[in-house]
């Protein structure tokens, strides 16, 4: 987690908020700053491992039994739904129009839930 903050950090020194020039702010990184790159694919692929993790520890929990404290397992699940909304805020923000489709798909997902669905996305 550090490590995801530390180049997240360092990834915002130099991108463009602009939907404009988003796009043009991520070449830039990759193309033009020191290690830039690195510093993109490093961050990219810690939040996968991050996430593995997550889930790791999620199995470990489910073998475990730990799912019998209901307090505890529900803190859980609210911190995972935090991560994953941080995450998707996260991968939403740099591509400026890939923003509507990541709303598209999440919208969709959350417009299947039986039942509640509709309600969801009104």
């Amino acid at each position: 987690l550090i490590a995801q903050i530390a180049t997240g950090l360092f990834l915002a020194m130099h991108y463009t908020a602009d939907t404009s020039l988003a796009f043009s702010s991520i070449a830039h990184i990759c193309r033009d700053v020191n290690n830039g790159w690195l510093l993109r694919n490093l961050h990219a692929n810690g939040a996968s491992f991050f996430f593995i993790c997550i889930y790791f520890h999620i199995g470990r929990g489910l073998y475990y039994g730990s799912y019998l404290y209901k307090e505890t397992w529900n803190i859980g699940v609210m911190s995972l739904f935090l991560v994953m909304a941080t995450a998707f805020v996260g991968y939403v923000l740099p591509w400026g129009q890939m923003s509507f489709w990541g709303a598209t798909v999440i919208t969709n997902l959350l417009s299947a839930a039986p039942y509640i669905g509709s309600d969801l996305v009104r």
